[in-house]
């Protein structure tokens, strides 16, 4: 379980990107953080692995506090934690397969990560996330040889690959197309499920995240404005987080995305059959 208690942030500028957060996140529930640009959504996520330091307040993952950590308990505490990221953070000149086996990086010698020798169970592990994700076929094949979609799914196999507790994911969606976005959001809301895997999303798109998550937290000027069940989150609290928009027009072209892609589908089911 993760446990967040009046974690802060405020920048050598002045500028205070989370005051007094709270909450908790139990095993296997999925968790939308949503706002708009500059709500703190990003450095409340860095600040959980303390990627960023926080300048106040506390993280617990299990009985752990995160932000009391020397450096070197934090480099093993962050094996527990998987991290997926927006710009996927592949290393483009290594095949899909040695992008997963990084996430066993925390877990070996400074020489054998250095010459990136794993145990034949990494490998095992790592092809059978591979064919989780789709990409069986493609581990061969060079990162920068992939698409967005394929990079995004290299990226949730390499955090599996770390075997960890809890999953941060920072807007996964924010560079790929409607069709391709809720098919990742689909496979980290499956492989949560299978895995009993709490996780927290960073995502920019609210009916997204109504969609694939169990909770939504919204965030308003670094603090936590809205906590609640998906189908809570109606017009006027939509309003009170982002401020005033055509929240029906959104809705509406977000059903006919949805509707499209049933259709792709439906079609390349067909072609299947």
């Amino acid at each position: 379980m993760l446990k967040v208690e009046k974690l802060s942030k405020t920048y050598k500028t002045g500028d205070k990107a989370l005051n007094e957060v709270s909450f908790e996140v139990p095993a296997g529930q999925v968790v939308g953080l949503i706002g708009p640009s500059g709500a703190g959504k990003s450095t409340l996520i860095r600040c959980v692995n303390r990627l960023v330091e926080p300048t106040g307040g506390s993280v617990y993952l299990g009985d752990v506090d995160i932000t009391r950590l020397s450096r070197g308990d934090l480099r093993r505490v962050r094996r527990r934690i998987g991290m997926i990221f927006q710009e996927y953070a592949l290393v483009e000149r290594l095949t899909v397969m040695e992008n997963v086996l990084s996430g066993r990086l925390g877990y070996v010698s400074f020489w054998r990560s250095f010459t990136r020798r794993f145990d034949q169970a990494d490998f095992d592990k790592a092809f059978k996330l591979l064919e989780r994700v789709g990409l069986s076929d493609h581990a061969d094949k060079r990162a920068d040889a992939l698409s967005g979609g394929q990079r995004q799914r290299v990226g949730i196999a390499r955090a599996l690959e770390q075997d960890p507790e809890l999953l941060l994911v920072d807007e996964p969606t924010a560079s790929l197309d409607p069709k391709t976005s809720r098919q990742i959001m689909r496979l980290i809301s499956e492989v949560c499920e299978e895995r009993g895997l709490p996780a927290i999303i960073n995502i920019h798109d609210v009916v997204l995240a109504q969609s694939f998550t169990q909770r939504i937290i919204g965030l308003r000027a670094g603090q936590v404005v809205f906590d609640g069940k998906p189908d809570e989150l109606d017009d006027k609290v939509l309003t009170e987080i982002y401020g005033e928009e055509d929240w029906t027009a959104m809705r509406r072209q977000a059903d006919e995305d949805e509707a499209e892609a049933e259709r792709e589908r439906e079609e390349r089911m067909a072609g299947l059959s």
